[in-house]
């Protein structure tokens, strides 16, 4: 949980960082810059978690080619919130870098564990089901009203669209990885702190569901 909480709180980042530039592989355009610099004006807004980044805080920058006319655009993306959902991209910037980034080491393992299972990215945080009606995209059955369920999300070129729900039960199938709670503690921002602390109850005690070596993979 230590991770979760750490890279759950971006601190203000006092002094200036040059600008890492990256060429994309497999773009339009060879020369689509990557970013990892400060906020400079406190306006723009992270896409994986919705929250605004504050004045002076280190933000990442993915440029890729604008779907919707000529040029590049830039979706920034705290870091924390950049190494769980686009963890290559992060890295790029990361390893090009020789600037001090807080909980660098961190953040590095961070994208890593999320780079190394590919439905990870799609991790939105947690819930309780107010319904009974989802159904859950590992198992197939409903989720029953008032359980954990993990909301997921699509990367649709830029865009997050909401790609259903799994079973808090169902992680190890689904992400193919026994400790997913890092990202989905750090997208719950909608739980208070008895509720967080609940979930990580419910999330160790079911940790022998979770083993992946015990069930069977989802295609």
């Amino acid at each position: 949980m230590r991770l979760a909480v750490v890279l759950g709180l971006p601190g203000q980042i006092t002094r200036l960082y040059r600008p890492v530039r990256l060429p994309r592989q497999g773009l339009m355009h060879s020369d689509v810059p990557h970013l990892l610099l400060p906020a400079t004006s406190g306006r723009s807004v992270c896409r994986a978690c919705g929250r605004t980044i504050g004045r002076g805080e280190l933000r990442f920058g993915e440029c890729l080619p604008n779907p919707f006319g000529e040029g590049e655009m830039t979706l920034w993306f705290h870091p924390a919130c950049a190494a769980f959902r686009r963890p290559e991209p992060f890295l790029q910037a990361l390893g090009a870098t020789r600037e001090a980034v807080p909980d660098r080491e961190a953040l590095e393992r961070a994208a890593r564990a999320s780079l190394a299972q590919r439905r990870i990215p799609r991790i939105d945080g947690a819930e309780r089901s107010p319904s009974g009606q989802a159904r859950c995209r590992s198992c197939r059955n409903t989720i029953a009203r008032g359980s954990w369920r993990i909301r997921l999300v699509l990367d649709e070129g830029g865009r997050f669209s909401s790609g259903g729900y799994v079973h808090l039960d169902c992680c190890g199938a689904y992400f193919e990885s026994s400790d997913v709670l890092p990202p989905i503690l750090h997208f719950s921002r909608g739980l208070d702190e008895a509720d967080r602390e609940e979930l990580g109850r419910a999330y160790l005690a079911g940790s022998r569901l979770r083993n992946p070596s015990t069930m069977p993979r989802v295609k």
